[in-house]
């Protein structure tokens, strides 16, 4: 299970400049609404639903204050000329008032939904087109936080945020006009606060954004050792380790939940501040008020006052989220920024000028990993396999034999040298071009959640089950598949856990077959079994290798004696190369000294 410390290169919250509300975050924020734009006419019809939403909410004042001036007077209005019609209006807005805002929150909830699934499917193609070391440098729980918390938090923005920003707004705006109207100096009295309101929300807010962005750090931190936890659990409980992770998860969410009651004392302060200032000034108003105005004037501008401080007290909340929506979004196109892998997101066919033939040579290659570019892996290797030969790279642990499998796939390009395909340079052939005709076989086999079926036909995902079964004989798979009662529709489990490690190597093998490709790695396929199960997966391997260009990458040097040719490495060189046989008879040779030690190791020749 790897840990990686937060402070690692390449942390997607590492050094990140801290969020200000000015033009350009908000031109930032603004950007990703761009998502909306497909569904234009229904967010304009929610923002007219919106308008007409808060039309209607601001003429029940206007309906109260005639209601209670129609007491003993004669209204020439038809409509408002007794209290009982009065009523019945007031009623009849009430009915077009819950349309209205049935309307807007439909619309609002359509529109966020299929924009965030839009961002969703275009955060996640953007994810699985990255190279490998975008996740070499990447905590997998921390992406994963990315495309759950962090859009959920925009959604809740597009969906309601938003409208509520715009309700609040169009609130505050006709309000004012209103008070304005009835009373100019009671408005004045009113807006008195608003600068001091303005001073203590810009106080409030630095702290309320730094402590926002701090609980979102901090929540990611804790879905990342879940991931991590949950993908080694084999390793939790084979060192009894159940605790530690326990104390581990329980003491990270205890600094999320320190960071967001900080954030929410201060937002409970401003809030509870502004509460205070608006309806102290209602108070004020209502006071003053009397003996300027007639009671139904005086009413209408209290109830106005109060929409007009309640929409302000509602902006403190709106403000914080706001906040957060921004620092979702800046991480959200910290990832849509990113230059991905130049890979097909369909699934065309080799073109025939792409199909390969099995040439492959490394000229010269040397190699740093990108987050340690001072620690030269491999320096200057050379290595030619002709269509059909079976390529053996042995050394000691670290000499890079893992690396060449890398290179191969272009996982990584080289840092000295070149790769060759059939005499052609290898950035001279379409990235998915090349994989389709390429295949590997792990030491550590991942296969997915679903059925054994689903797992094979990875390797061609439109293969018939006759050519499932086919190369599930090949691998010798057939027969343990069959054994359980589900056949081939037996789910493997997480990871597969459901499956032995040789089941799991020959389900790997069966899904490279079917794959049929031209050029084929085994990266320590064997190295992990015991030796019932290495000489059946063996026995499968030869028949993967049949006609295919081959690389064997191995510890144990008994599984490639009948390679074409084997290459030593040695920090980062070949020291050697030649048949079995070749380098046994090197006096002094690095394979020759390899032999002997593992002959003594096993006691077998």
């Amino acid at each position: 299970m790897a840990r990686r410390n937060n402070g690692g290169n390449g942390s997607l919250k590492d050094e990140a400049p801290k969020l200000k509300l000015n033009l350009q975050n908000l031109r930032e924020t603004l950007l990703v609404f761009s998502y909306i734009k497909p569904y234009l006419g229904k967010f304009i019809t929610g923002l007219l639903f919106i308008v007409l939403s808060s039309l209607t909410t601001m003429a029940f004042p206007y309906l109260l204050k005639q209601l209670i001036n129609s007491i003993g007077h004669t209204e020439t209005n038809f409509l408002l000329s007794t209290p009982g019609r009065i009523v019945s209006v007031m009623f009849a807005v009430l009915v077009v008032q819950m349309l209205f805002s049935f309307m807007r929150i439909y619309l609002f909830t359509s529109v966020g939904e299929h924009a965030v699934a839009d961002m969703r499917r275009d955060i996640y193609r953007k994810m699985i087109t990255m190279p490998m070391d975008f996740f070499a440098q990447r905590r997998v729980g921390e992406l994963s936080s990315r495309i759950s918390s962090d859009l959920s938090q925009i959604q809740d923005a597009v969906t309601s945020v938003l409208a509520e920003v715009l309700r609040g707004l169009l609130t505050l705006v006709i309000g004012i006009g209103l008070i304005l109207y009835i009373s100019p100096r009671l408005t004045g009295v009113m807006l008195s606060v608003i600068p001091v309101i303005i001073l203590i929300a810009v106080v409030f807010g630095k702290r309320i954004r730094r402590f926002s962005r701090q609980t979102q750090d901090q929540l990611a931190d804790s879905n990342t050792i879940v991931q991590e936890t949950l993908q080694g659990i084999s390793n939790v409980k084979s060192f009894a380790n159940e605790w530690f992770e326990i104390n581990r998860y329980t003491n990270n969410l205890q600094q999320v939940v320190k960071m967001a009651i900080k954030s929410g004392k201060y937002r409970g302060l401003f809030v509870s501040f502004l509460l205070f200032s608006t309806f102290g000034t209602i108070v004020l108003v209502v006071w003053y008020g009397i003996g300027h105005l007639n009671f139904g004037d005086l009413t209408a501008f209290v109830v106005y006052t109060a929409f007009v401080g309640g929409s302000m007290a509602g902006f403190a909340d709106l403000y914080g989220q706001l906040q957060k929506t921004m620092g979702a979004t800046q991480r959200v196109r910290e990832l849509l920024n990113d230059i991905p892998e130049a890979v097909s997101q369909q699934d065309d066919p080799i073109l025939p000028e792409h199909l390969l033939h099995g040439q492959v040579s490394l000229q010269h290659v040397a190699f740093s990993y990108p987050s340690r570019s001072e620690v030269p892996v491999l320096k200057d290797v050379s290595v030619t396999a002709l269509p059909g030969e079976q390529i053996a790279i042995v050394g000691p642990s670290g000499a890079g034999k893992s690396t060449i499998a890398g290179l191969l796939l272009r996982f990584y390009e080289p840092t000295g040298g070149q790769l060759l395909f059939d005499d052609k340079r290898a950035t001279e052939i379409p990235l998915t071009q090349l994989r389709k005709q390429m295949a590997l076989v792990p030491q550590d086999v991942l296969l997915f959640g679903g059925t054994i079926r689903e797992n094979i036909l990875y390797g061609k995902p439109n293969a018939t089950q006759e050519e499932v079964e086919h190369a599930a004989r090949q691998a010798h798979a057939h027969e343990f598949i069959m054994s359980f009662p589900e056949g081939y529709d037996t789910v493997v489990g997480e990871r597969g856990v459901k499956l032995s490690g040789g089941q799991r190597q020959r389900i790997a093998i069966a899904r490279a077959i079917l794959k049929d490709p031209v050029i084929l790695i085994l990266d320590e396929a064997t190295s992990s079994l015991d030796a019932a199960s290495e000489s059946l997966v063996q026995a499968a391997l030869d028949n993967l290798m049949k006609n295919r260009t081959s690389f064997i990458i191995a510890h144990r040097l008994s599984t490639v004696r009948s390679a074409d040719k084997i290459v030593v490495l040695e920090k980062g060189v070949v020291k050697e190369s030649g048949t079995h046989q070749e380098l046994l008879n090197l006096p002094d040779g690095l394979y020759r000294e390899l032999n002997r030690l593992q002959l003594e190791i096993t006691g077998v020749e």
